[in-house]
């Protein structure tokens, strides 16, 4: 007992300063760098004088402008596209059954990562794809049409393959936000006054709900305009966005490009805080310009004509992923597939069986890298929780904003200044610094799914416990652990997809010596057989799949009424 409550006490001092310095400490450092590199300054190949060489050959690369303006296009305008579908949506539904309909459709999306998204999408895009098939059977096409979907220069596949990766996202955090709040009794009391659902939502409800989402929507733009995996697998070759032309500079053979990487990662963390900083002024511009509309006693803004669009919206998602996940199937048992026949001649498993043998390490790996990143998030996420009950003073705004560093900091321009850290201190890459990084980018998602619930546990279990003589580490083992059994679930599941979905931060800690799932399918999907690449997209989809529905069993397996899990708490203050 004496020990487990020493463990305890030790636990929730250090772990907040831990969770912090693993979060601030790799971001700030990387940016060092970066910056000195950028400058000049990189003993490692011979450079110790501070000079702007690598700004210049950075500003004299053909086609900066167009990679800056693309990466600036695809990601304002698909988070723009995302945040508008998620705000009509919520306003045509919110306070109806429609309502779960939503939390329905849109919570299996977040185990989609991103790359699978991007291969879905190049599957669908592509002359030969589903979308062409379909108007193929309407106009009877014979031939594959001669369009350039994806790989286009105007970036139309990177912004709907974010789309559909920033609206589940952006459409779950405002359910959160919206679950625990008072403000459906604001919401009804309008509608009783005669404003109409998506006039009422708009007057009541998205005040109070924007501030909240406000930081999700930062870290959206974030990724958004310096993304890799998307913009490497359906965005243009020539030139490619900034992001992409990064890493091909850092992986280039000649290593004095570094120098001109470094710059050009730089230059990518400016664009991203202007793209951040114009957000913050449309914000107040906006909120300045739209105050009157809130206050001017309309009660309806064609909200008939928005209902109708909200349903047809939703009818359009819905019929995009049927058939992106549909392809991706065919695709991967497909034998010979003529066009525009909708489904291939023959269906087999060679290809499945020709993928196996060399899945074996990389879904080895992934999982590894995946849990043990994971366990190690949650640990420090519920030390910090707990460390705020016993303290009784919650997160400061900047420490919360903290969490959110990784998100907001593009990953380019921090990461390859890891990489230097690593060589300057003699750190092998490896399994170790692949698992470090992952939970870098995992802790802030497991924070955030944990900490709402965690909060509005109610104080009066642990107050019972304590005055019945249980100590402040058995009161946490005992009944708050259980009590919070299926959120816990729930966040390690997050934690689990989100390492699941890393491509960049394996890459390069891990040197390329770390394949994984993500990895394996991003190199396929630049040049492999379209079956073998479905078959890696279907298997790199399916794992955190398997972590959600494990989740969800497991918690309906040991919650049930009358099992000790849940009965863990009221035995525990007996």
């Amino acid at each position: 007992m004496k020990l487990g409550q020493s463990l305890y006490d030790w636990g929730i001092r250090v772990a907040p300063w831990l969770l912090f310095a693993l979060l601030v400490l790799p971001v700030l450092g990387g940016l060092i760098g970066v910056l000195l590199p950028a400058f000049g300054w990189l003993p490692t190949l011979g450079s110790q004088q501070v000079n702007l060489l690598a700004w210049q050959q950075l500003w004299q690369q053909p086609g900066l402008p167009q990679m800056v303006t693309l990466s600036v296009t695809s990601g304002v305008l698909s988070s723009l596209l995302a945040l508008l579908v998620c705000l009509l949506l919520l306003g045509c539904f919110y306070g109806s059954r429609g309502m779960m309909l939503l939390q329905r459709i849109f919570s299996p999306l977040l185990a989609i990562p991103h790359a699978t998204a991007a291969i879905a999408m190049a599957f669908l895009l592509t002359p030969s794809g589903f979308f062409s098939r379909v108007f193929a059977l309407l106009t009877g096409w014979q031939t594959p049409p001669d369009w350039l979907l994806p790989n286009d220069a105007v970036g139309v596949s990177i912004m709907l393959a974010l789309f559909l990766k920033e609206l589940p996202f952006l459409m779950i955090m405002s359910l959160a936000a919206l679950a625990n709040s008072t403000v459906l009794t604001q919401f009804q009391l309008a509608q009783s006054m005669g404003y109409q659902r998506l006039t009422a939502f708009c007057k009541v409800v998205l005040p109070q709900l924007y501030p909240k989402l406000r930081l999700p929507i930062y870290a959206v733009l974030a990724y958004g305009c310096a993304n890799v995996e998307i913009a490497q697998i359906v965005g243009p070759s020539g030139p490619p966005t900034l992001a992409v032309a990064i890493v091909q500079w850092f992986n280039d053979v000649d290593l004095h490009r570094r120098f001109m990487a470094s710059a050009g990662a730089v230059l990518q963390l400016a664009v991203v805080l202007s793209v951040l900083l114009a957000w913050w002024c449309a914000e107040r511009l906006l909120a300045w310009g739209l105050g009157r509309l809130l206050s001017n006693g309309r009660r309806s803004y064609a909200d008939a004509v928005w209902q109708r669009l909200s349903w047809l919206i939703l009818g359009l998602v819905g019929l995009t992923l049927v058939l992106a996940m549909g392809g991706l199937i065919l695709w991967s048992m497909a034998g010979y597939w003529s066009y525009p026949d909708l489904v291939p001649d023959t269906l087999q498993l060679s290809h499945w069986l020709t993928a196996l043998p060399f899945i074996r390490l990389p879904l080895l790996n992934a999982v590894v890298v995946a849990f043990a990143a994971s366990g190690l998030a949650l640990l420090l996420t519920l030390a910090t929780l707990e460390a705020e009950q016993v303290r009784q003073k919650p997160l400061s705004w900047l420490s919360q904003s903290i969490i959110y560093l990784p998100l907001l900091v593009p990953a380019i321009a921090f990461l390859f200044g890891v990489v230097w850290l690593q060589e300057q201190l003699g750190i092998a890459p490896g399994m170790g610094t692949v698992i470090a990084s992952h939970s870098l980018f995992v802790l802030p998602y497991v924070f955030l799914a944990l900490a709402g619930n965690y909060r509005l546990l109610d104080p009066r279990w642990a107050s019972v416990a304590a005055s019945l003589g249980l100590s402040p580490g058995a009161v946490f083992v005992r009944v708050k652990l259980p009590l919070l059994f299926k959120p816990i679930l729930l966040a390690l599941a997050l934690g689990l997809a989100v390492s699941f979905g890393q491509y960049l931060p394996t890459l390069l800690t891990g040197a390329g010596r770390v394949a994984t799932l993500t990895t394996e399918a991003v190199a396929l999907a630049n040049g492999g057989s379209r079956r073998l690449v479905a078959v890696y997209a279907l298997l790199q989809m399916l794992l955190p799949a398997l972590a959600f529905l494990l989740a969800y069993w497991c918690s309906k397996l040991f919650f049930q009424p009358g099992t000790k899990t849940q009965s863990n708490a009221s035995v525990a203050v007996k």
